[in-house]
């Protein structure tokens, strides 16, 4: 992968590995939730549950201040594509559980299971804000609700933070923090959510996956 894609492509879905000769900082810790705390982790888990499908603009900039651009689909459970704007060759697609990195450029391909990446959260059948997912913090600002968590079993790889708009839940952008605290934020922008998708969209193996705009405009589940 280019330099540029090894920097940006990741950072969308996972904390980046930490660096073996740095001493990676304190895993992170649960928070005391309070009543309010949990009402309102249980409005996040019944609208991530029942969000069907969401199609959104995406702003991503990373901690080194590279930025991208470009299309995002979710198709829960399970579905994701991310498409870069040219110049960027890079396309992202979670399906099957599993996670692609493609470069169009180099035609290089990297794989990696969608349960070892925080965000694969949102891909979940069921989302549950408990047992093997740690919420570390709750905040609400600026009209936006604020959810931290990790996955519980793998503290040392960093945190998810996820923003919502406060009165719709409607989910707005998310931030990645790596083991050595470095920030990935993805920004969401003209959200539509419950359209139609050809399921090709998000299979490796139709021939038109790999091709910009090749599915043309989105269809019906199933086509």
């Amino acid at each position: 992968m280019t330099r540029r894609a090894l920097l940006l492509a990741p950072a969308i879905l996972l904390a980046a590995p930490a660096v073996a000769q740095q001493r990676a900082p304190a895993p992170p810790q649960g928070a005391a939730l309070t009543d309010r705390d949990r009402a309102d982790l249980a409005r996040v888990e019944a609208y991530l549950n029942s969000l069907g499908t969401l199609r959104a603009r995406f702003l991503q900039l990373a901690w080194n201040g590279a930025s991208a651009e470009g299309t995002a689909w979710i198709w829960r459970p399970g579905r994701m594509r991310f498409e870069y704007d040219p110049p960027d060759p890079m396309l992202l697609v979670a399906d099957a559980g599993q996670f692609l990195m493609y470069d169009r450029d180099l035609r290089a391909p990297t794989t990696l299971p969608v349960g070892t990446t925080p965000l694969g959260v949102l891909l979940r059948r069921e989302v549950r804000m408990s047992g093997d997912i740690t919420v570390t913090a709750v905040a609400r600002e600026g009209g936006f609700l604020r959810v931290t968590l990790f996955r519980t079993r793998e503290p040392a790889e960093g945190t998810l933070t996820l923003v919502f708009d406060a009165e719709t839940l409607q989910l707005r952008q998310w931030a990645v923090v790596d083991p050595q605290r470095r920030e990935t934020r993805v920004t969401l922008s003209r959200i539509e959510t419950g359209l139609r998708f050809p399921a090709g969209l998000f299979q490796f193996n139709d021939p038109r996956f790999f091709e910009p705009g090749g599915f043309g405009a989105p269809q019906g589940p199933g086509n």
